[in-house]
């Protein structure tokens, strides 16, 4: 996992593994984005979130934005959501949208104009 400042306050996280399983890994991501820096956003391809996340039953989504709420560091998962069904899951997403701290956007363009905000 490599952290890439996008702009003073904006982190891209680039891996192509499964940087979060549990809440925990959220809040060690989280400290090591701002560890020394003024990050107070991190663009996370949707990849580096395990499988559970999207399930919503796991309550892995709620624990770990939780913690980004919590550190008051944004999140913008970036991806292909459009394998999702689940009615459920799909008004999660919407919703994270439509708030100020998460959110999940098909490209790092959109997510950094909605970081940019």
């Amino acid at each position: 996992m490599k952290l890439e400042p996008l702009s003073k306050t904006i982190t891209a996280v680039r891996t192509d593994e499964i940087v979060i399983r549990s809440a925990q890994d959220a809040l060690d991501l989280i400290a090591s984005a701002r560890y020394g820096t003024e990050c107070q956003a991190l663009i996370l391809p949707k990849e580096a979130l395990d499988e559970d996340f999207f399930r919503l039953p796991t309550g892995l989504a709620g624990d770990v934005l939780q913690k980004f709420v919590n550190y008051q560091t944004r999140l913008a998962v970036v991806g292909d959501f459009s394998r999702y069904t689940s009615k459920n899951l799909l008004d999660f997403l919407g919703e994270s949208n439509r708030g100020r701290s998460v959110c999940f956007v098909p490209t790092e363009a959109e997510a950094l104009a909605w970081l940019s905000k």
